[in-house]
């Protein structure tokens, strides 16, 4: 495997220090994690993000000449919330024939309609009415001659 920068890797947690936390991966490799590149949050401790032993995926930042391997699971992270982003999702109908009334829920008799009609109608008035009376203000009463 190439270890080129903004490659995806999994790997394990072998190491964990108060600056960041080593990874290895294939066969052997160790890169390290800054503490600034665990989570896209703030890290206090590290411990409360990744603990020793566990596999996580990190993005490759970079391999200086030395062989030393600077990684991100921030990055990488992010980067799976912005293919997740990405993923087509079921389009609503744009036009009254393409939405397909079989799938409706229909009530099943006369009656239940009319529960339906007279409970949805109530509930209007209701709203309604509340909506009249903040308007009107809280005194509620007029003089003879029509003014507050």
């Amino acid at each position: 495997m190439a270890l080129e920068p903004g490659t995806i890797i999994e790997g394990k947690v072998t190491g964990i220090t108060q600056f960041g936390a080593f990874i290895s991966f294939d066969e052997g490799k160790t890169g390290l994690v800054h503490i600034s590149e665990i989570a896209p949050e703030y890290v206090k401790n590290i411990r409360d993000h990744v603990k020793e032993n566990d596999v996580v995926k990190a993005k490759i930042l970079s391999v200086d000449a030395g062989g030393k391997i600077s990684l991100s699971i921030k990055q990488a992270i992010l980067e799976e919330r912005a293919k997740a982003k990405k993923a087509p999702r079921k389009q609503a109908p744009k036009r009254p024939d393409d939405f397909d009334w079989s799938k409706k829920d229909k009530p099943t008799s006369f009656e239940d309609m009319m529960a339906k009609f007279k409970q949805d109608s109530d509930e209007k008035l209701s709203d309604m009415k509340k909506g009249l009376d903040s308007k009107r203000g809280s005194s509620g009463y007029r003089r003879s001659n029509g003014s507050f």
